[in-house]
């Protein structure tokens, strides 16, 4: 279990580094293509994928497919680790520190 929290925080580190390119592009209807309506069931881990959603929404199309792509493997391994108490638990301190991590690229505000 705590391997998914691992493989979870380094996709967000990943993401992190990768950035929120800004572009001059409308967004797409379908922006956030990978966020979904879906919760992880963790406050925290809800409001990145929220905010980081919102950012996939502003990136060109070039970087967006791969983001995209990461971001779902992200989500996913966050609601595998979601599904016990103990690793709701891990992840409440890293997605505050992801959503940290965000709030300090400008691109995705």
């Amino acid at each position: 279990m705590m391997r998914l929290v691992k493989v979870g925080m380094l996709l967000v580190c990943g993401l992190a580094l990768f950035g929120c390119p800004k572009s001059e592009e409308k967004k797409e209807e379908s922006a956030g293509g990978g966020g979904g309506g879906d919760k992880i069931g963790v406050a925290e881990c809800d409001d990145y994928m929220t905010k980081y959603s919102a950012c996939l929404g502003k990136m060109p199309a070039a970087s967006k497919a791969a983001s995209e792509t990461a971001f779902k493997a992200q989500k996913d391994a966050w609601k595998q680790a979601a599904a016990t108490p103990a690793g709701k638990e891990g992840l409440k301190t890293g997605c505050k520190a992801a959503l940290d991590s965000l709030a300090q690229n400008p691109m995705c505000k």
